[in-house]
């Protein structure tokens, strides 16, 4: 049981740093759905001023789920990826 755990595990990491990571429109869609915008208060996009973001990134191995997908502003996610960069680099 253990050995094929750590082989899905294996199989599901990026096989590249810089590896693309698959985002989920459906995910999005329900979270939209949840999560009504900030700045119309509509549960639709766009969401002038505000972007979506992943609480734990993806590629910090954070889950495309609505429940790890969070409201930021513009200029709040901007450095919130430019910090995660440096977290999440290789590790």
């Amino acid at each position: 049981m253990k050995r094929t755990l750590t082989l899905a595990l294996v199989l599901a990491l990026p096989l590249a740093a810089n590896a693309e990571y698959k985002r989920s429109k459906a995910v999005l869609r329900a979270f939209v759905n949840q999560q009504a915008c900030p700045a119309t208060g509509m549960h639709r996009l766009p969401c002038p001023g505000w972007q979506i973001d992943h609480i734990t990134p993806l590629k910090c191995l954070g889950l495309d789920e609505p429940e790890n997908l969070q409201w930021l502003t513009v200029e709040a996610h901007k450095e919130k990826t430019k910090r995660e960069a440096k977290l999440c680099r290789k590790k």
